[in-house]
């Protein structure tokens, strides 16, 4: 039998972007996935489709499976004959008891590797403006832990030791707080230190507070800082004022729905959370290819056009998968000249080799491409447009204008994602702050998923429009939107989004 191995990683602090290379690589491999609390599940994307996944997630009052049962499993798996990624949250060598975890391996004769993972401890304060030494404030540092219990006999932390140390951060310490300042005060520590408590660090919904070891307890109990969060104690809490980078970003806390297709969401999200964004994937649609005999004909008569027409990029990506379900390939393309309607579509076109002949100049609607062929002799040539099987019938109409011979080649259908009904519904009602929409049929399907009592919910959000088009098709539903993108692609509907929130420049504000 194939001997199974465990790779012991570190997922990092929780922005999926600071997860390590060699981390990536081995979770693509890996047949199983053991995961943590601390672990961002979008790190799981990375897996393989048929990796099985298993959460072990612990938090307090809240265990998934103890720790000796979590042990047993890394070992059952391993002598399956699998490649295990045991995925922990920060470093797994840094208060993640990957040091027991690797004791049980050793003693089943499982091979293992350890990927280290980017420390909360370092990381945290970063993103809070805080760097942890600095040589005009100090150069000592010490990391320990705060889930120590306050009647616990005899302690392992020596506080008179750190009372002399220039910078202290204690993990998991947030509900020993009170304690841990106490103690330190005792031991001689100046009760104005600074001391700063950070939640959810390096990831959008961050919140720091900070305070003095004298009252920070008041203000993290005032405030609601609970677990997960970080204590960093030291005068270098004073240049937060001067490096608080992260938590200035534009659209910082921003809570923003995106109604793409699951598959186009992430292009998005990722360009909204650079900006500092909280972004919830919630695709009211989902493509489906239609294959039927009229679909394969017209594939196999290619040659016979003078040009392709694609309106969307889930148009060129179905068109070329039914191009190679055919046995076909680019070849078949030979002689035929290409149109799309904007950049997005031309990107998608270009990612497989294929430049297209004819783009709009700005205006990347149906009537923005007619304009563009206005220009050409388009008399009796015959021009195919794959696109989907509900859409406005301008551009097939213009075109006959134009003298064409038009066909149209309903390539795919966009469907309601009703298994996003109840996520969608759930994220209403804990509040957000945009939606946006970047077709005609995200909005119908977002109206079809939600109830008449959740409209009501709806009053205080800001609608983000990618153009005339998806905004005339929300004033059919009764909402006018607030953010309509001047460019209709997604880095257009980005920048109006960042201009509203920067004294509403630029974009076209309703």
């Amino acid at each position: 039998m194939k001997k199974g191995k465990v790779y012991l990683v570190g997922a990092g602090p929780g922005d999926p972007g600071l997860f390590t290379l060699k981390g990536k690589k081995v979770l693509e491999e890996a047949d199983v996935v053991i995961y943590d609390y601390l672990a961002n599940p979008r790190l799981l994307d990375f897996c393989k489709e048929e990796a099985e996944k298993i959460y072990v997630g612990k938090k307090a009052g809240a265990h998934t499976l103890p720790q000796e049962e979590i042990n047993k499993l890394l070992v059952e798996k391993a002598k399956e004959g699998k490649i295990v990624v045991r995925l922990k949250g920060g470093d797994p060598f840094l208060f993640g008891r990957g040091g027991e975890e690797a004791e049980a391996l050793v003693e089943e004769n499982i091979p293992f590797e350890v990927v280290p993972g980017i420390t909360s401890a370092i990381a945290v304060p970063a993103y809070a403006g805080i760097p942890v030494t600095h040589r005009d404030y100090t150069s000592t540092l010490a990391i320990i832990t705060g889930h120590e219990a306050e009647n616990k006999e005899e302690s392992k932390i020596d506080f008179l030791a750190l009372s002399k140390i220039g910078t202290l951060i204690f993990l998991m310490g947030v509900k020993n707080l009170p304690y841990i300042a106490k103690r330190l005060i005792e031991e001689g520590k100046n009760p104005n230190t600074p001391v700063a408590v950070i939640q959810w660090g390096t990831i959008p919904n961050q919140k720091t507070v900070t305070g003095t070891l004298e009252n920070i307890a008041e203000k993290v109990k005032e405030k609601g800082i609970t677990a997960p969060a970080i204590i960093i104690i030291g005068e270098v809490v004073k240049l937060r004022e001067k490096f608080n980078w992260f938590e200035s970003k534009p659209l910082f806390g921003k809570k923003i729905i995106i109604t793409r297709t699951r598959e186009q969401a992430s292009k998005l999200a990722e360009k909204l959370e650079e900006l500092g964004a909280i972004c919830y994937e919630i695709p009211t649609i989902k493509v489906e290819p239609i294959l039927n005999e009229k679909v394969f004909q017209m594939i196999e008569e290619l040659s016979k056009y003078d040009w392709i027409v694609f309106t969307s990029e889930n148009g060129v990506k179905t068109f070329l998968k039914t191009l190679w379900k055919k046995g076909k390939d680019l070849r078949a393309l030979g002689g035929v000249k290409i149109a799309v309607i904007g950049k997005a579509t031309k990107n998608v076109l270009e990612n497989y080799g294929i430049f297209p002949d004819l783009i709009p100049e700005k205006d990347y609607t149906q009537e923005g491409l007619v304009s563009a062929f206005s220009k050409l002799d388009l008399k009796n040539k015959y021009i195919l447009i794959a696109r989907a099987k509900e859409t406005r019938e301008v551009l097939p109409e213009k075109l006959r204008e134009l003298g064409a011979k038009v066909e149209v080649l309903p390539i795919y259908e966009t469907k309601i994602c009703e298994e996003s009904k109840e996520k969608l519904k759930e994220i209403l009602k804990e509040g957000v702050d945009l939606i946006t929409f970047t077709s005609s049929s995200t909005v119908k399907n977002f109206f079809k998923l939600i109830e008449d009592a959740e409209k009501e919910q709806l009053k205080n959000i800001i609608f983000v429009s990618i153009g005339p088009i998806t905004s005339s098709t929300l004033k059919e539903f009764g909402f006018e939107p607030h953010i309509e993108a001047e460019e209709y692609t997604i880095e257009g509907l980005v920048r109006a989004i960042e201009n509203y929130f920067s004294k509403n420049e630029g974009g076209v504000i309703k």
